[in-house]
């Protein structure tokens, strides 16, 4: 199994309520870049944080990349999410890749979590970075990164 984790492309500046930040144009620039490295990869499911610049990086990504499916919207993809529980909750999606769109410090710490079994050591991923991990099941320390890319600027 391959997990495809996307940090969100650049928002906007604070709002009042964090969720409703929205892609500013380069965060836009960036997704379109960030589909270069997910060119050719078939998704079987796309799950996105239900905060608005999340779910317009993955209309985007799935737009740029002519991916058919639907976007899964899942209340638990926040920024400060539990990646025990969001380890969890993965469990009930055996497919072979998968794509995770959201936010840090979330995707770092179950990177971190996946890969070492370590919380606290989050990586580090810019806006619109694509990390591949990759396993035969999603646990603690199950999973190998297989790669990390960011967009340039």
């Amino acid at each position: 199994m391959k997990l495809w984790l996307l940090r969100h492309g650049a928002a906007e500046d604070y709002q009042r309520h964090d969720a409703e930040r929205q892609l500013t144009e380069m965060g836009r620039q960036q997704v379109v870049q960030a589909a270069q490295f997910l060119r050719g990869i078939e998704f079987d499911r796309v799950l996105s944080s239900p905060y608005i610049r999340a779910r317009q990086t993955a209309e985007l990504i799935c737009a740029t990349l002519q991916h058919s499916g639907e976007i899964e919207i899942v209340p638990w993809l926040t920024p400060m999410d539990d990646v025990r529980e969001v380890t969890r909750k993965l469990d009930a999606y055996p497919v072979e890749n998968l794509l995770i769109v959201a936010h840090q410090p979330l995707l770092g710490a179950l990177a971190s979590w996946l890969v070492d079994a370590d919380r606290q050591h989050g990586v580090a991923m810019n806006t619109a970075s694509v990390a591949c991990l990759q396993g035969d099941f999603v646990g603690a320390g199950s999973m190998q990164l297989h790669s990390l890319q960011h967009v340039q600027g």
